[in-house]
């Protein structure tokens, strides 16, 4: 493996960790202003990624690096999680709806922020609009916006900011998909009564609908995020 390659690994590891804290941190304290301390006992709702890391080490540190080094450094993943009382949230339905909504929400700021940035950059002509060739396979997330030719620092600068909008953008829209055990089915009892959402509830806290819906996720993801992905990098360049 390059020094190059090597150096995306890094890099990408560190872009996970904070946007995987950051998600699972809004969740912890989403939870905890709503009525529930759980997670605020365990330590989830901060910025360290240290108590993330002891509940999740699998999703945290194992996953994302060997999809990483899958993709020669184009891509990771994982997972972490912030736990929660059900009973609170069965008792509470629409309040867990908000906690459930709180860690896309935390993602979607983010892409937000990492637009504003590269906006910014494309302004002071520190970055220009990827070309097809700059877009070339493995690599696209890391080249939402590149810099001219001799940038420098501005090189690392706009990959990081590639790195924060892309992974970002998928936390955002994956977690945001309304299918067991993902975020977005747990958003929906927002939208019901509260006898309905109780019912609801207690089916999607059974296996099966977790199975079925993680296959979902698998089939409809990838067509989802590309409609997406396109959308958010158009809007990005809009009038640039």
């Amino acid at each position: 493996m390059t020094p190059d390659t090597l150096k995306l690994v890094f890099a990408w590891y560190v872009v996970f960790i904070f946007s995987a804290v950051l998600h699972e941190a809004a969740h912890a304290l989403a939870a905890w202003k709503l009525g529930d301390a759980t997670a605020y006992q365990g330590g989830q709702v901060s910025l360290d990624p240290i108590p993330h890391i002891q509940r999740a080490p699998f999703g945290m540190i194992l996953i994302p690096l060997v999809t990483c080094f899958m993709y020669k450094g184009g891509w990771m993943l994982g997972w972490a999680n912030a736990p929660y009382d059900p009973l609170w949230a069965r008792e509470f339905p629409r309040r867990a709806a908000l906690m459930a909504l709180a860690g896309p929400v935390a993602n979607l700021l983010v892409v937000i922020a990492a637009a504003i940035a590269i906006r910014i950059g494309l302004a002071m002509d520190a970055f220009m609009q990827p070309t097809a060739e700059d877009l070339h396979a493995g690599l696209w997330l890391t080249q939402v916006t590149v810099a001219p030719e001799g940038g420098g620092f501005s090189h690392g600068l706009a990959m990081i900011l590639s790195m924060l909008f892309s992974l970002n953008l998928v936390l955002f829209t994956l977690n945001l998909m309304p299918f067991p055990p993902l975020d977005g089915s747990g958003v929906l009892p927002l939208f019901m009564p509260r006898r309905y959402a109780r019912r609801y509830m207690d089916f999607v806290q059974q296996p099966l609908a977790a199975s079925v819906g993680l296959i979902l996720v698998l089939v409809l993801f990838n067509q989802i995020f590309g409609v997406i992905f396109i959308l958010g990098r158009g809007l990005l360049y809009l009038g640039a």
